[in-house]
């Protein structure tokens, strides 16, 4: 393959007919769900089996879960309840990432016109940003569109 073509999106602050267009508009074939937690009662349209339906019926895009691509509660925790710094936060989820080994065992293909999912509105404090990164430095072939 040659060039990958990697978007990322968050859902928070957004309605679903943004939400939706977004996706759409940019030619996402597939949503890949990065969230640790994808089943919160404060997800609204992006609980995992409605956000699934409403990908495939609104936009004909695929819906595909990678909790190993999500940080684990503890960073999470440390990060976002403790109020820790986010050059600590990105070091020790970029860790993970290579701990996991998931550039080695995860598919390109899986990726190319994919777009991550997170729940954060912006992408600078979020780690949909640090995986999209990750993967471009061990493939080098991927243009990241962040969704906002």
């Amino acid at each position: 393959m040659n060039n990958i073509k990697l978007y990322t999106i968050g859902f928070t602050k957004k309605t679903a007919e943004t939400f939706f267009n977004k996706l759409k508009t940019a030619g996402v074939k597939r949503v890949i769900d990065i969230r640790l937690n994808n089943v919160s009662q404060l997800a609204g349209f992006a609980k995992k089996e409605d956000l699934k339906y409403f990908l495939n019926v609104i936009c004909d895009i695929d819906y595909v879960h990678i909790p190993e691509l999500a940080p684990t509660k503890a960073i999470l925790d440390d990060y976002r309840k403790k109020k820790g710094d986010l050059a600590i936060y990105e070091q020790q989820f970029l860790a993970l990432m290579q701990n996991r080994k998931m550039a080695e065992k995860l598919s390109p293909d899986t990726f190319h016109q994919g777009c991550l999912l997170c729940s954060e509105d912006t992408p600078e404090r979020c780690h949909r940003r640090l995986v999209a990164e990750y993967l471009k430095d061990k493939w080098e072939n991927i243009e990241i569109k962040h969704l906002v």
